[in-house]
């Protein structure tokens, strides 16, 4: 499913109603003048508010006949102790006295008080007692200040882990270097190194603390818990497809209630996946629509309803206290890569340039350098053993295949042996049972794979001496996969970007799946991260790889 980049409108807090205060949303309208209002407003067009199916499905829509305003059979919403349609509260329902941002923060706080006590065992540096006693305790604080400061405990900040990484990275140094000023300005007694080893210690727990809480936190939202209760604006082709992106994936913590709409229903036809219609007249019912629906945000799809309409929902709902985010219906574009800027009466995004030179092109190479050489040093034995297994089957260790790398030109990879010797002249005993799309070949159960082959792909043993191409400059550790000639031959045009990039071992299509996801999938994820790499990235996906190769998902 193709990402969708949405964004929050703060609701202005100086106007927001509340149940206890008792004072109106808008102003108040009686007499003569509410008729004329009426007539005002209608011309801005009719909403539709369409509920959204419970967890069994249901059956299509049926548009109910449109009530008037002021009919007595229209739902009312007393305010100040009269039935006046333009006199409206919003109802909130009460927090919880515990949530989960409450739990993070006491968790972020024990992980951090664990790092000071690790970094002080493994320094062993004769720090005295008022000073480890001061870092004990001004080290959490000033931390949790930091991740305040950087967004961390908002959850719309740190939807991705690569973006959550980047963040915990820059609180860490920010506190390094508060924690430095405390030191000098306090006289306390404590090492510089002793500060550094529990910023390394601190970043590396919180990487692991919240990955644990990630994993907590989806599971909870996929058993239909902790997820927000969302109106979408809209039932043109951009809303459509926010709605298919939030249902296929209940980790988003989203769950949609219905929709609302200005145009005929005629327009956008009510497929099975929504249930019962009901018309409402004008946008300013929109606020008492997501009440009645029991939601407790709004997201907004602009190209439904125009920028005349959105503005005034926008400005209805925030003042309402609602929760509002408006999508910028730029799908595949990375969020790291947009910013905001004013353009006299408009908000702009800029979109910034994919960097392919400079420093971060060569703080990559730099990174796979070290950890190819790390990796094969650390790696060595189990690949001597393997090569050991493999030549008692008889035949080579090692084979060489041609593939296609950065900008077009030609290498050739190396993998341990996984098939018999002479696999590629009787490619075409196979032919009729491939099971992959496209240009692409895979067989499930290929009669050519030796009985050790199989366990080396399993657990991409077999992929472990392409370290050697990355040392070489052949490869990249994390990038699109290394098409075979006879696949390229066969690419749509667009896909002919991913050869900006060196090939790499892992990358998005390996920890998506692999084997299991369709062609189509496998190219929009080579041009997303043609598109939007950064380190941050390839780091989430190098620590991505890790469970994908333990769960062995489309390895075969």
């Amino acid at each position: 499913m193709a990402p969708c980049q949405c964004f929050y409108v703060r609701p202005d807090a100086t106007r927001r109603t509340r149940v206890s205060s008792g004072e109106p949303i808008g102003p108040s309208v009686s007499g003569g003048d509410l008729t004329q209002a009426r007539r005002e407003r209608r011309r801005g067009g009719t909403l539709r508010a369409v509920d959204a199916p419970g967890d069994n499905g249901a059956a299509p829509a049926v548009a109910r006949p449109r009530v008037p305003v002021g009919h007595p059979s229209e739902p009312q919403v007393p305010a100040s102790g009269r039935s006046d349609p333009t006199r409206r509260r919003v109802r909130y329902r009460r927090r919880p006295i515990l949530r989960p941002k409450h739990v993070l923060v006491v968790a972020d706080a024990v992980t951090i008080w664990i790092a000071v006590l690790a970094a002080h065992a493994v320094v062993a540096t004769e720090v005295a007692g008022r000073g480890l006693i001061g870092i004990s305790i001004i080290a959490p604080l000033v931390w949790i200040a930091m991740l305040k400061q950087h967004r961390l405990y908002s959850s719309r900040h740190v939807t991705q882990p690569a973006e959550e990484l980047r963040r915990l990275t820059l609180s860490a140094f920010t506190t390094l270097a508060m924690l430095g000023l405390v030191v000098y300005y306090g006289s306390l007694e404590v090492d510089q190194t002793f500060l550094v080893v529990i910023a390394a210690f601190g970043l590396a727990g919180l990487f692991i603390e919240r990955s644990i809480a990630r994993v907590v936190f989806d599971r909870v939202r996929r058993s239909g818990r902790m997820r927000r209760r969302v109106v979408i604006v809209g039932t043109n082709d951009e809303a459509r497809l926010i709605r298919t992106l939030l249902a296929a994936d209940p980790s988003l913590g989203y769950q949609v209630v219905g929709f609302v709409d200005d145009s005929d229903l005629a327009d956008h036809p009510v497929t099975a996946v929504d249930f019962a219609t009901q018309l409402v007249d004008t946008v300013g019912e929109a606020a008492r629509a997501v009440e009645r629906s029991g939601a407790s945000g709004v997201i907004i799809a602009p190209t439904a309803i125009g920028s005349e309409a959105a503005n005034r929902l926008i400005r209805e709902l925030s003042d309402a206290g609602l929760y509002v985010e408006v999508s910028s219906s730029l799908v595949d574009v990375a969020s790291h890569r947009l910013m905001v800027r004013p353009l006299g009466r408009f908000s702009v995004l800029c979109v910034d340039p994919v960097a392919r030179t400079g420093w971060r092109p060569a703080a990559k190479r730099a990174f796979d350098v070290v950890a190819a050489s790390l990796g094969l040093a650390v790696l060595s034995p189990i690949l001597l053993v393997a090569a050991v297994l493999i030549r008692r089957d008889g035949g080579p260790v090692l084979y060489r295949q041609e593939r296609v790398g950065r900008s077009g030109g030609s290498f050739m990879v190396v993998k341990l042996r996984t098939m018999v010797p002479d696999a590629e002249a009787r490619r075409h005993e196979v032919e009729n049972l491939n099971e992959a799309d496209g240009p692409l070949f895979k067989v499930h159960d290929d009669p050519r794979v030796t009985s050790v082959g199989r366990v080396l792909r399993k657990w991409s043993i077999d992929e472990l001496p392409q370290l050697w191409n990355v040392l070489r400059g052949d490869m990249s550790l994390v990038g699109p996969r290394p098409a075979l000639p006879s696949e390229a031959a066969e690419w749509p045009p667009e896909l002919y970007s991913r050869l900006r990039v060196r090939p790499g071992i892992t990358g998005m299509w390996q920890v998506s799946g692999r084997s299991e996801t369709g062609f189509d999938e496998y190219v929009r994820l080579d041009l997303y991260y043609v598109d939007n790499w950064s380190l941050f990235t390839d780091v989430g996906i190098l620590l991505k790889t890790i469970p994908a190769v333990m769960s062995r998902r489309g390895a075969f």
